[in-house]
């Protein structure tokens, strides 16, 4: 950020001039952003990065020489920096835009096929590089996940079930998560604040990586040992009691902090359902999702954890529970895998227990 004004520094990468110029005409129109450069293409970019030292990076994915995607692997590996994907390949819901996410994005938008059409998506855009000025590199593990997941007593574990909160640096942070945790982990329920359509690709992919198995969830599916459900985008996740057992409810009720699926939805509903024996963790994220509902869970004897801030893409909604005295745990994702583990072994205590 310029010291002098305050303003977010922006670095504009793109081959095309007509985009180019759309875009740097959306970023001024907001006084708390400058547009310091802009690039034709990654190795041009390269330069102007290390030159200029930008705040936040546009990125689009089709140009000449490299490829976006893999520019944007390169740079998070060697200078990491905030980066917003903006292109006409990564519209809501593709493969593309999973794989930008997955290798450090802080935010993908789909660019209109004309140049001027940017207009469009100027809050998006502005708001977008506003998130992701407010973001941190991911503070990469000291050492690498284990190799085998952990294990888990699942004689202990009866009964329990796991639900995750996560946003703006969320599918990066449950890549690293999930694949530790073991086979037979309790019935699990995932909120990741995604766009329609999109759901399906982060559980596919999720599902190659994981021992047990990933899927987008169906209304009215039983809740089972061994297997996770990813909230459909734009459709919030409940849980709710049913004569075969617990299952999951799909709705489209109203947005709840601009957000469907919303992690406080899912939250309150097992508040309400499993009460004392669901453990939650809520995960790196812009905003305040899930603190409300993670209090509720705390109060009916749940176990709660939240992402610190060291580890943290954006530290809002962890940070929002942790205000709330909602987590009962704060720890880094390194950390996560182990703490949910002991957290589902642990005996199911009633609220007036201590």
């Amino acid at each position: 950020m310029n010291i002098s004004t305050g303003r977010i520094r922006v670095l504009v990468v793109d081959d095309s001039a007509l985009a180019r110029r759309a875009i740097i005409d959306a970023l001024s129109n907001d006084p708390a952003i400058e547009v310091i450069g802009t690039a034709p293409d990654p190795y041009v970019a390269r330069d102007r990065i290390l030159e200029l030292q930008p705040d936040v990076v546009t990125l689009d994915m089709e140009m000449p020489r490299m490829d976006g995607l893999t520019f944007l692997r390169i740079l998070q590996e060697h200078h990491p920096v905030p980066v917003v994907v903006l292109s006409t390949l990564t519209t809501a819901g593709s493969e593309l835009a999973y794989q930008a996410l997955a290798a450090g994005a802080v935010e993908v938008l789909a660019k209109p096929d004309a140049g001027r059409g940017i207009a469009r998506i100027a809050w998006e855009l502005t708001n977008g590089v506003k998130v992701a000025a407010r973001s941190r590199p991911r503070v990469k593990p000291t050492a690498l996940p284990t190799a085998q997941p952990l294990q888990l007593d699942g004689s202990k574990a009866r009964g329990r079930m796991l639900f995750i909160g996560a946003s703006t640096g969320g599918v990066e942070a449950l890549r690293e998560l999930l694949p530790q945790l073991p086979a037979d982990i309790p019935p699990t329920v995932i909120v990741q604040h995604i766009p329609a359509g999109f759901s399906r690709i982060m559980a596919n992919h999720l599902n190659e990586l994981c021992p047990f198995s990933v899927r987008e969830a169906v209304d009215g599916e039983l809740l089972q040992t061994g297997v996770c459900l990813i909230a459909p985008g734009d459709y919030h996740a409940t849980v709710v009691a049913s004569p075969r057992g617990h299952a999951v409810r799909l709705l489209q009720t109203p947005p709840v902090h601009h957000c469907r699926p919303s992690v406080d939805v899912l939250f309150r509903s097992a508040a309400e359902t499993i009460g004392a024996s669901a453990v939650a963790a809520l995960l790196t994220g812009m905003g305040s999702d899930g603190a409300r509902g993670m209090q509720l869970l705390r109060k009916a004897g749940a176990r709660t954890l939240a992402e610190s801030e060291e580890s943290c893409i954006v530290f809002g909604m962890p940070a929002a529970a942790i205000q709330l005295g909602a987590a009962e745990q704060v720890l880094s994702l390194a950390q996560m895998p182990r703490a949910i583990l002991r957290a589902l072994s642990e005996p199911v205590l009633t609220p007036a227990q201590p």
